[in-house]
Parts: structure tokens; C-alpha cells; sequence
């Protein structure tokens, strides 16, 4: 028989006991732990990586805080106190209206925080003055320089006032002795304070303006003492000189023609029997001339006899009275003017 030799192969974990020294263990080994240290010495030296930029960062927000806060203690401090206001391109407009002007919105600011924007439109609403530019110079100067308006007309108000406006129809300064005498006047421009009417006086000024430079071309402009642009359709020149008392009335077109005719038929019956009462020359209707009196007679030009009377005549004493005391106001108000005018010339 075959005999069969059992060998023990090992204990339950199959390694012998005698082999328990040479098998390789569980427990983690050195290696493992030295890793683990790298890792967390990777970790610290990456976060150190990022310190300057973080100290960075909070050093640049203590000096904007730092700034800040020095900002507010100089913006109210005595340093910027205002001290002198420049004033350039300053003609006819007041050199201490805009300085007292600027004076009392820095006052409370100082230069630093000044409102530039908010002087600059206060300036603006100042006589004369179209634009303005405002800058600081630090530390307590406030810089302006002005554009003036142009004075291109004088119109002389419901009051009776003689000012100086320019193209936008904004009244500027009134009239004085030393200026230089204008051509003749405007009158009509409207006292209401809406956009419309503002609208209607800048198209007024345009169409005085146009009929100043057609009334020059034509060598009449010495025979006028204004134009009355109340009604824009019903244009109305007011005379000068001897002819002061008479109005000529031109209606809305051709305005330049329809004056020279008037003249001419002006001229014509002036040295009539009644040319010394002649009120009006009406030239409005495309039926020609019409004389007026003031007695008060309306007489077409065309058909005057020669003794100038055609027609009925009834004289109103009421009605001549008012014209002639009309008249007389108007004159008066007029004749410092005229006779600056007649001593220039």
C-alpha cells in the first residue's frame, strides 16, 4: 500500500509561522507617512504663494479708507476756502454780479466740492451772459470765462424802456446815453413768460432784423424811428423826424416795396391842404394806398381832387382828441431819441 504524508502547509492566514517575519504586512508603511508630510508642506508653501498678494490688497484699501477720510477732512478744511474769482470775456456783462454770484454758492462748499454745474447755470441767467465755463483752481480760486450775447436790436418795452436783445430775443441790458443809436427800433414783443411766446419774440426779432437790412439796402432806414411787430401780419412802421405822428401800416408781405410806395404816396400829399393832418398811410390791402386823417376821414389815395378833400367829411372832436393825444405820447417818449439821432447826424 501506498503510504500518504500529510504536510502543514500553514496557519489559517496561509503563511507559516516561520514565514510570518518575511511576509509583507498591513500597517501603512514609512513611506506613506513621508508622503502625507510632503503634502501638507506642498499645501502650507501654496498658501504662502498667495500672502503678498493679499497684504497687497489690504494695504491698497487702508489707503483709499486713508484717502477717503483725508479727502473729506481737506474738502471742508479752511485751506480751500474761496479767496478770488477770475472773471474772463467780460464786456458789457457785470464783472461783480458774477463774482457775488459765485461767492454765495462756494461759500458753504469751499473751492474743492464746489458745484460747477449748478454755477455754471446760475451764471448763464445773468444779463449778457450766453455761455460760461467754470473751473476751480486749487487751492481757493474759481476760474470763469464768458461768452457774451450780441447785441443786435433795442426794443423799446410796454413800459416805455429802451433794451438791448439780441437774435433769441433776450432782453439784456437797457439802453444808456453812450451806446451807439441804432438804425430805429423794435416794439411788440410779447411780456408773457411760455415757451410759445418766447417762440413768437425770437421770429419777431428774425423778421426786424430781415427788414432792417432791406430798409438800409434802400437808403430808408434814416426816415424811420420803429417798427411795431405786435401783430406779425400787420406789420407797422412808425416814423421819424417831422413825420413822427404818421404810421405806416404794411400788412404781412413785401414789406420792404410796400414801404417805398408809402413814402412816395406820403411825399406826394404832403404839401396838400390837409397834409399836415395826415395820421396814416395804409398800404395793408392790395387795393392800393389809403390816406387816414386825423379828423378821423379814411381817403384812398388814388382818388384825393386837388384840394385833398374827396369824399364826406365829419370831424369827431372825441376821436380827434384821443388821436392827437396819442400822438403826443408817443412823441414825447420818442424824442430824446430822435434828437440824439438828429445831433449825430
Amino acid at each position: 500500500m501506498r503510504e500518504v504524508v500529510a504536510q502543514k502547509v500553514g496557519n489559517r492566514s496561509g503563511i507559516s509561522q516561520g514565514g510570518r517575519s518575511r511576509g509583507v504586512g498591513q500597517r501603512p508603511s514609512k513611506r506613506d507617512r513621508a508622503h502625507d508630510g510632503e503634502s501638507f508642506g506642498v499645501r502650507l508653501k501654496s498658501l504662502a504663494t498667495y500672502a503678498p498678494t493679499i497684504i497687497k490688497v489690504a494695504i491698497a484699501v487702508v489707503a483709499l479708507l486713508g484717502l477717503f477720510i483725508g479727502y473729506r477732512a481737506a474738502a471742508s478744511a479752511s485751506f480751500f476756502e474761496i479767496n478770488q474769482v477770475e472773471v474772463q470775456g467780460a464786456s458789457r456783462a457785470s464783472v461783480e454780479d458774477v463774482q457775488v454770484l459765485v461767492r454765495r454758492e462756494v461759500v458753504t462748499t469751499g473751492v474743492w466740492k464746489a458745484d460747477l454745474k449748478k454755477i455754471r447755470a446760475r451764471i448763464e441767467g445773468l444779463p449778457w451772459i450766453k455761455q460760461a465755463v467754470v473751473s476751480r483752481v486749487l487751492p481757493d480760486v474759481i476760474r470763469v470765462r464768458i461768452v457774451e450775447r450780441e447785441p443786435r436790436a433795442v426794443v423799446r418795452t410796454s413800459s416805455g424802456r429802451f433794451h438791448w436783445i439780441d437774435e433769441d430775443a433776450v432782453l439784456l441790458g437797457e439802453m444808456v446815453p453812450s451806446d451807439p443809436l441804432p438804425a430805429f427800433f423794435l416794439r411788440g414783443l410779447s411780456d408773457e413768460d411760455s415757451e410759445s411766446a418766447r417762440r413768437e419774440n425770437v421770429e419777431r426779432v428774425r423778421k426786424f432784423l430781415e427788414l432792417q437790412r432791406e430798409y438800409e439796402a434802400a437808403g430808408i432806414a434814416e426816415r424811420i424811428s420803429e417798427i411795431n411787430l405786435t401783430d406779425r401780419r400787420d406789420v407797422r412802421v412808425q416814423l421819424a423826424g417831422d413825420d413822427a405822428r404818421i404810421e405806416v401800416r404794411l400788412g404781412a408781405q413785401d414789406s420792404g416795396r410796400r414801404l417805398t410806395d408809402g413814402l412816395a404816396v406820403l411825399d406826394a400829399h404832403r404839401s396838400g391842404p390837409r397834409g399836415h393832418l395826415i395820421s396814416y398811410v395804409d398800404l395793408s390791402q392790395r387795393k392800393g394806398a389809403a390816406i387816414g386823417f386825423v379828423s378821423g376821414a379814411h381817403l384812398p389815395a388814388a382818388v384825393e381832387n386837388r384840394s385833398g378833400v374827396t369824399g364826406t367829411e365829419r370831424q369827431s372832436s372825441v376821436e380827434q382828441s384821443r388821436l392827437k393825444q396819442s400822438q403826443e405820447r408817443k412823441q414825447q417818449e420818442l424824442a430824446p431819441v430822435e434828437r440824439r439821432k438828429r445831433e449825430a447826424r
